[in-house]
Order: C-alpha cells, then sequence, then structure tokens
C-alpha cells in the first residue's frame, strides 16, 4: 500500500526546521468551541508560547489564514505554526557525504545524532543540521536511522522525484546491511533468518514482540571471532533487514540472547542518563545498494565508520 503524500504546508520552514502540523479530528466532539480552547486543552504545558503565537498571527489554518484565538474550531482541518525550540546540548554533528547528485544525498551519520526533529532535539539532529549547512531547506530523509545507530543515511534532494526513491523502499528493492557488536553465543547456530511480529506504541520505549503475523524479518550472520572486553564477551554479526520495524535489529538480537552492546533498551530499559557517550550502541548502518531510480546506476553506499572491539576470546 502506498503512503498517501503529505498535504503541503502553507509555513516556510523557518532555519531548516518545518513547520508543526495538528490535525484536528473529523469526529471531534471535545466540545472546545474554538481553535484556542482546543490547542490549550491539547497542549497545556505549551500555554505561554500558544498565546504569543495567536498574538503575532502565528497560528494558521490549511490555507495559510492567520487564525485569531476565538477562531472556531473546524473539525477535519489542520492547525500549523512554528513552535518555540527546545535548549539543547550540541550533539556530534560530522556528516562526511559518501554522495551527491541532482536528487540524492547520501551522508555518514554519527552515533548520538537523531535522524529527524523529535522530542527534545530539534536543531540538533542530521535533517536539520544538512539544512543548515547546505542551505538546503528542500531535504528530506528517505528512511530513519535510531539517534544510537550510526552509518548511512539517504536524503531526498528534490520533492519532485521524493517518491520515486520511496517507492525502492516500500518495494524492497533497496538492499541494507547493518553491523552490530552482540553477545557471543558459542552455541547460536547461524546464518539464520529471525522472523516474528514487531509492534511499537507510545506507551512504552521498547517494541515488543508478539503472537500474529510475521512483519519483521532479518537474515543474521557471524562475521569473524569473537573477542574478550571489560564487559563481557563479544562477537560481530552482520543484519541484512528484509523488513523496516521499529528498532527491528536490536529486538531480534536481544530475542537470540545476544543483545547489541551498550544498547540502552534492549533487554531491559536503563535510566535516564545512564548512557555514555563513549560508549555508543554498537550497530553501524554499514551499506546500502540500489539502482538509482532517475540514472540507473548501480549504488553501493559504505559507511567508513567503525564498531569497537577488544582483544580475541
Amino acid at each position: 500500500m502506498r503512503r498517501r503524500r503529505p498535504a503541503p504546508s502553507p509555513l516556510p520552514l523557518r532555519e531548516g526546521v518545518d513547520p508543526v502540523r495538528v490535525r484536528v479530528p473529523a469526529d471531534d466532539a471535545s466540545g472546545a468551541g474554538t481553535v484556542r480552547n482546543w490547542l490549550l486543552a491539547r497542549f497545556p504545558a505549551s500555554a505561554g508560547d500558544l498565546e504569543e503565537l495567536f498574538a503575532s498571527g502565528g497560528i494558521v489554518d490549511d490555507a495559510g489564514r492567520p487564525l485569531p484565538h476565538d477562531a472556531p474550531l473546524v473539525p477535519g482541518g489542520s492547525l500549523w505554526y512554528h513552535r518555540a525550540l527546545p535548549e539543547e546540548p550540541e550533539l556530534p554533528g560530522d556528516l562526511p557525504v559518501l554522495h551527491e547528485d541532482e536528487w540524492l544525498l547520501a551522508v555518514d551519520k554519527p552515533h548520538g545524532l537523531p535522524t529527524t526533529p523529535r522530542g527534545g532535539f530539534v536543531a540538533q539532529t542530521a535533517l536539520v543540521k544538512l539544512r543548515r549547512s547546505r542551505r538546503e531547506d528542500r531535504l528530506s530523509p528517505l528512511h530513519r536511522l535510531d539517534r544510537g545507530t550510526a552509518g548511512v543515511l539517504l536524503l531526498s534532494r528534490d520533492p519532485a522525484t521524493r517518491g520515486r526513491f520511496q517507492s525502492l523502499f516500500q518495494d524492497r528493492a533497496v538492499a541494507k546491511e547493518y553491523e552490530a557488536v552482540a553477545g557471543h553465543r558459542p552455541d547460536l547456530v547461524l546464518p539464520r533468518t529471525v522472523e516474528s511480529r514487531i509492534v511499537k506504541d507510545r506507551t512504552s520505549l521498547q517494541a515488543r514482540e508478539v503472537p500474529g503475523p510475521v512483519n519483521a524479518r532479518t537474515l543474521v550472520e557471524r562475521a569473524g571471532a569473537p573477542f574478550a572486553a571489560g564487559d563481557g564477551t563479544w562477537a560481530r554479526y552482520v543484519l541484512r533487514p528484509q523488513t523496516g520495524r521499529t528498532h527491528q535489529l536490536r529486538v531480534h538480537l536481544a530475542s537470540l540472547g545476544a543483545p547489541i552492546r551498550h544498547d540502552p533498551l534492549y533487554p531491559r530499559v536503563l535510566p535516564p542518563g545512564a548512557g555514555d557517550p563513549a560508549r555508543p550502541l554498537q550497530l553501524l548502518a554499514r551499506r546500502i545498494a540500489l539502482v538509482h531510480p532517475l540514472t540507473g546506476e548501480e549504488l553501493v553506499l559504505e559507511s567508513r565508520r567503525s564498531l569497537g572491539g577488544g582483544e580475541p576470546a
């Protein structure tokens, strides 16, 4: 099933950051009456910022018309505005270019940098950093790497052709290979394809495997001899995902009894702040291969980063 094309924004980007879009449900029965009352009920922590936006005409409808505070709420419509940016710590910003043409940009994302704005990180994300440094407001990611995962990240440079690249991902015509350092299991028979049903919702930091039709598949292979380190005995694995569920590789290795080294979520969630930036998640998007949909060229894009190691076991 093809994803519906997102609605065009009536507001321009601001310093590389997209405006916020808030959809009003078509069957809204909140009784709020006005846009102001509905937004304040939904985002009470942002009351001060919202009042300033109303005063400055910064909240608009789908047509870009500024909405006064007493504008009636229209079910099924959308509200757009630029939110106040959070205070953010400086995150790694080295994003070496691996490939660049008229339509496509491939960079080598570092560990610890989110791909897109989310939660407390907006400016300190790969997307906004690249938009600002390259002065390219039209950049948009073609896929997402978790904040802790490093490696090859693809972005579209041309909205008119973005769908051509997205179709490759949807049709599973993009070959992805990851490298991981994870727990050594001498009894683990590899290679094998791990299959399960993975679900992820906003009520939990972890994704989980549940009964039902398979929606996640990963080919797992061992790569090299195990090695010892101060925190255990580890092995290198090559992972070739055939699907793209949230946290899929981390869940599948943990389910095999071989959780990824320095993973703050699997097999158990560590307390906030327990992670050490000097000990990043040992997961790397090593290689992406695809046929360029505009040129027909076979592209093999490979990360130049490496994962940590130790002494042979």
